[in-house]
């Protein structure tokens, strides 16, 4: 491959905004695509009407037909005209929105999927058909400027508000039908399948993914050279060791941060955990950076070995270090005081996820040490959190309202981020809660004074918490506080 020119800052503008262009063209060729569909299936209904009693060969005939014509499989064929038909009957301001390049594809299926419960909700008679418009004309206000991860935990939360005792009902069936099985794959291996409550999955997924990364530092040698498969992706890899996993008092801390930020430590990019299922093509920027340590093992496989371990023998072994069971899973949840006290039965947020049931969240309570007061204003937005000295409530304050890192697109949690003075503190930045944010390591070194100024971010924050980015090319993103839909 020759070596590409380097481009002018105005070439690489024009080139970013082709991009930009050409991925909105795709959106309303897809929302094209998809009107051509819902024609189609209208001719179905038109077919069937006729000869009712073919129904289900019509259909399964439409289907293969779409299917081999199209070269995708029948589920994707399937897929295809549920989505279709949705936005034809249901949807018709996500419809627009596809035609117009505002939202993409993959924004218009995690809504759809999100939408379960108002589809219940109407199907019931509990409620009309105007509450589609509603939810409609409110998670499109974030998906337009958000990504499709972002978009799906806030169309959950409508989705619960405006149909909360649906949602209730189906999480009680959900919650009868828990359950574990195994299936059985090649070369002696097997799948074991879970189905629980979303909180205790993300719990265990957490605390998993602490012992792993403990494990793996243990043995790290942090004078070896870093390789990086793709430094792009770095930005979506929830799964980072991250400095402040270390506990403050730790010697190695200050070695540690540098060789980090020098990179010093090895990961690859597993092309298996790409976005793109092809696996001709190379990883691109949503492959998950994986660590690998000093044993050869990555982080999913420690964490198996670890699943195992704790599953049949309670607790790790010391194959696999010491002091392991100190780590806890760490979960943020946010629930009314009405709530909590049992005065009335509003939904709890899973924060970063969805909606959560209050008897969960009450159940919950009983085990935690300690909860965060929040005060919100009339929009949903953290003003204030009530609970330790300054500093201490500093970090709640901004962990309460940032909920993950604070860089357009990205979903780590806030737990797993480091504060970061937007304006540094080195040039005159003043440690106030207007000046802090939680960000990512990967996102935080993009704004390193050691990064050339042809590749270094700047950031600053506005009056009403959101974060404007400017990138080398001068171009400003903004990442706006998450808002919190209030449970009434």
């Amino acid at each position: 491959m020759s070596e590409s020119p380097l481009l002018t800052t105005t070439d690489r503008g024009e080139l970013l905004d082709a991009w930009v262009a050409k991925r909105a063209q795709i959106a309303r060729l897809e929302g094209e695509a998809a009107d051509l569909l819902a024609v189609r299936a209208g001719q179905f209904r038109a077919d069937v009407k006729a000869d009712p009693q073919s129904r289900d060969m019509i259909r399964r005939s439409m289907i293969a037909e779409y299917s081999a014509a199209g070269h995708i499989s029948t589920s994707a064929a399937v897929n295809a005209f549920a989505e279709a038909e949705a936005l034809d009957e249901f949807f018709p301001l996500l419809r627009a929105a596809l035609r117009d390049g505002t939202i993409t594809l993959q924004h218009v299926r995690v809504l759809i999927a999100a939408a379960a419960p108002i589809r219940d909700a109407v199907a019931n008679g509990r409620l009309t058909q105007e509450a589609y418009a509603v939810y409609e004309a409110a998670v499109l206000v974030v998906a337009e400027q958000e990504t499709p991860a972002r978009s799906r935990n806030h169309a959950r939360q409508i989705a619960a508000v405006l149909a909360e005792e649906t949602l209730r009902e189906r999480n009680a069936r959900a919650t009868a039908e828990r359950s574990v099985t195994i299936k059985a794959l090649e070369d002696g291996m097997a799948l074991i399948t879970a189905v629980v409550p979303e909180i205790y999955a993300v719990a265990i997924k957490d605390r998993l993914t602490r012992l792993a990364n403990a494990v793996a530092r243990s043995g790290m040698d942090t004078s070896t050279d870093i390789v990086f498969s793709d430094p792009t992706s770095l930005a979506d890899a929830e799964d980072w060791p991250y400095v402040e996993d270390l506990d403050p008092s730790d010697p190695r801390l200050d070695d540690y941060e540098a060789t980090v930020l020098a990179g010093s430590a090895t990961y690859v990019v597993d092309p298996e955990h790409a976005l793109d299922e092809d696996p001709a093509h190379a990883p691109g920027p949503d492959a998950e950076v994986e660590l690998v340590a000093a044993d050869g093992r990555t982080r999913r496989q420690i964490e198996a070995d670890l699943f195992i371990d704790l599953l049949l023998a309670s607790s790790p072994s010391e194959a696999f270090g010491t002091g392991l069971d100190n780590i806890t899973a760490t979960i943020q949840v946010t629930v009314a005081a009405t709530t909590l006290a049992g005065e009335d039965d509003r939904l709890a947020e899973l924060d970063g996820h969805g909606p959560l049931h209050p008897d969960l969240a009450r159940a919950l309570a009983h085990r935690a040490a300690g909860w965060n007061r929040l005060f919100l204003d009339g929009d949903g937005m953290v003003t204030k959190v009530d609970r330790y000295t300054p500093t201490e409530a500093m970090k709640r304050f901004l962990r309460a309202r940032d909920q993950r890192c604070r860089f357009p697109g990205c979903h780590t949690p806030a737990g797993r981020c480091q504060i970061d003075h937007n304006h540094d503190h080195a040039l005159g930045g003043q440690t106030e809660i207007t000046n802090l944010a939680d960000l990512c390591l990967a996102h935080h070194t993009l704004k390193h004074p050691d990064v050339d100024d042809i590749h270094r971010w700047t950031a600053r924050q506005l009056r009403d918490g959101t974060v404007r980015w400017t990138s080398p090319l001068g171009r400003t993103y903004d990442d706006r506080v998450p808002r919190r839909v209030m449970f009434v």
